[in-house]
């Protein structure tokens, strides 16, 4: 009889820090922890796996709140689907032999765990959160040039919310900003949160101020979206204070931050979309982000248009240009009946 799922996922945890050199090679072990970016192996501190204790095999992402056993780890980071191919890859890693092809195995397959649970919480976190106008994060944001945002829906305010160090393990809380994360529907599906300095001076001191909780695959923190009908002219980017600074000089136009790279290539675009700006990043990420993007758009019908900052990024224009130096920017990439339907005058 050939291995089961928990039994090929349990001989994998028996050599879980072979298993995150092979393929996490980008991470590094620390502590009873091997941290790395994310599933597709990028550096970073997002992901981390449990290599001893009860919990050895598990891992967790915590900007994405995917987790799960070593199994699915395997097919995540070999970018597989059908469970039998990635029984496969993890049998040739443990050197086992292959069974003989079964109808019960070929069409078995195992989503990530626990996205539905997180997006609960996630649910949960942003009804706790409070109003966004007179708060520290609406203050953050005005440093940062951004002075409307408390008119979108999509952004509270938490005075306490809990955060836990991926590498210590120790926790604590700081104010947090709390941006809803949501479906095509407006249906909640995570959050993304911003640790903020209690003292007024930015973000708060921590290595990863930045994490989101829940689904994120295919959705976005929306700005100005309408409640019903289509959105045929709509532009998306990563970061939430990028995508507030061209809402702040296009406050009619429907944007989206999808919070990485990764997650932007994989939006899902609403109903009635024809013509999708880009908000360019000058990372290699997200250059990557905004190619996949830009060729779902045109298999799906819309028009990619790329529009890109003169400095860093939109909001380093925002505050070190001015807003009528970004506008006159704008004016030069968008398509003219877009500018004078969109651009503040």
């Amino acid at each position: 009889m050939h291995a089961s799922a928990s039994e090929l996922a349990d001989r994998l945890a028996q050599s879980a820090e072979a298993v995150c050199r092979h393929y996490l090679s980008a991470g590094r072990r620390a502590g009873n922890y091997w941290i790395v970016g994310d599933v597709r192996n990028n550096k970073g501190r997002s992901l981390y796996v449990h290599l001893s204790g009860p919990r050895r095999g598990r891992w967790a992402d915590e900007a994405t709140a995917q987790f799960g056993d070593l199994l699915d780890l395997v097919r995540e980071t070999c970018g597989l689907v059908d469970f039998h191919d990635v029984a496969d890859e993890a049998r040739r890693f443990l050197s086992l032999p292959n069974p003989e092809p079964s109808r019960s195995t070929a069409g078995d397959r195992r989503p990530v765990a626990g996205v539905s649970s997180a997006s609960e919480r996630a649910r949960r976190l942003f009804a706790m959160s409070g109003a966004f106008h007179g708060s520290l994060a609406e203050a953050y944001l005005r440093h940062r040039g951004i002075v409307a945002a408390a008119r979108h829906g999509s952004l509270r305010f938490h005075p306490s919310c809990y955060y836990r160090d991926l590498t210590t393990d120790a926790t604590s809380t700081f104010p947090a900003m709390i941006a809803a994360v949501t479906d095509a529907a407006g249906t909640i599906t995570g959050v993304h949160r911003t640790w903020l300095d209690p003292c007024g001076a930015g973000k708060a001191p921590v290595d990863n101020p930045r994490r989101s909780l829940g689904g994120l695959l295919g959705n976005a923190v929306r700005f100005s979206f309408p409640t019903i009908g289509p959105v045929p002219i709509m532009a998306a980017g990563e970061g939430i204070e990028t995508m507030l600074s061209l809402n702040a000089v296009m406050p009619a136009m429907p944007v989206v931050a999808a919070l990485s790279a990764n997650h932007l290539s994989a939006f899902r675009f609403p109903p009635g979309s024809c013509r999708l700006y880009i908000a360019a990043d000058a990372d290699a990420a997200g250059r990557h982000g905004i190619d996949r993007l830009s060729r779902r758009a045109q298999a799906a019908g819309l028009l990619p248009l790329v529009v890109s900052p003169e400095l860093g990024d939109f909001n380093e224009d925002l505050r070190c240009l001015g807003p009528d130096r970004l506008i006159k920017r704008l004016r030069e990439q968008l398509v003219p009946e877009d500018a004078l339907a969109f651009l503040a005058t």
